[in-house]
């Protein structure tokens, strides 16, 4: 297996509740109060959508897409979905430092490094926002491809921690038998002081309409007893999919580093972003051997005279 290479679990398309759009010739992260299923595949207007969001919003009658009938590839709640605190670099979109509180791993000058997390309130790195909380969520839809998922990413604490809970809680109740639990995630709606009490959406996660938890845990029990005796080997996955997550410190690829920034990471703060490109450029000339551009070195000089 490649080192420094995470192997994340398949992924056939994306889950989101908002858009990117364009503003002013800027293009900025739009909320929405629905979910939007598309594939990996962008065009001009955007990711194009996935046969089965269609498919989905056809059952709904017209209503607004706000549950999808799922079910999780793992077990391990830790592994269906990850959640830390991240900082990106919002010039190169590539993750810099990635931490749960208590260490993190961080990219820099010296090469990758552990060190203590104090979480992003109390770090001197991530002021004026630059880190966040980022949680990932592969899920099931259909039964087309058993092991392909679809990917939720999201960076609101109310999905984070909700989705966090349920999936403990459901693992727990089933007796380690999450992997066979009929769910759907389900879009809920709440406002606070923050919000100035308008409605903030966040992402839950429930037994399937129709069904009853104890139903919902007897159908998990009967799917367990048919994979086993068909010879599905669901520890063994688990820890496939665990070795294949710590296979790497940072888990998002160059190649997607980008198109999160630009949907989660928008807000650019001007004392933070000549630190971090400066940790980048410097780690960059270590790896690789090549120096700065010029444009980089102008880009340093004149940031250190704007905040000297």
């Amino acid at each position: 297996m490649i080192k420094g290479l995470a192997i994340t679990p398949p992924i056939l398309g994306r889950i989101s509740i908002g858009r990117v759009v364009e503003k002013n010739g800027k293009r900025l992260p739009e909320k929405d109060d629905q979910f939007t299923i598309t594939s990996q595949v962008q065009n001009r207007e955007g990711w194009v959508s996935h046969p089965l969001d269609e498919e989905l919003r056809k059952a709904t009658q017209g209503s607004k897409l706000r549950s999808i009938p799922i079910r999780m590839l793992f077990n391990d709640p830790n592994l269906n979905l990850r959640a830390e605190y991240s900082l990106f670099d919002r010039q190169t979109g590539r993750p810099l430092c990635v931490g749960n509180g208590d260490t993190c791993r961080r990219l820099t000058a010296s090469g990758m490094q552990s060190l203590p997390c104090p979480s992003p309130q109390a770090c001197e790195l991530a002021k004026g926002g630059a880190c966040k909380p980022y949680g990932r969520l592969n899920v099931k839809i259909g039964d087309e491809d058993e092991l392909g998922t679809f990917i939720f990413r999201t960076t609101g604490f109310n999905s984070i921690r909700t989705l966090a809970a349920r999936l403990s809680y459901y693992q727990a109740v089933s007796g380690n038998l999450l992997a066979g639990l009929p769910l759907e995630l389900r879009l809920r709606g709440k406002s606070t002081a923050q919000s100035h009490r308008a409605a903030i959406y966040y992402v839950d996660l429930a037994v399937r309409e129709g069904k009853t938890l104890e139903g919902a845990i007897a159908e998990a029990r009967d799917t367990d007893t048919r994979r086993r005796q068909g010879g599905f080997d669901q520890e063994a996955l688990d820890e496939a999919g665990r070795l294949g997550l710590s296979n790497a410190a940072f888990e998002d690829s160059d190649e997607e580093s980008p198109e999160i920034v630009e949907e989660f990471f928008q807000e650019v703060n001007e004392e933070q972003q000549p630190r971090i490109r400066e940790a980048t450029t410097d780690n960059r000339t270590r790896v690789t051997g090549l120096k700065p551009s010029l444009r980089e070195k102008l880009e340093r000089k004149s940031a250190a005279g704007v905040h000297s």
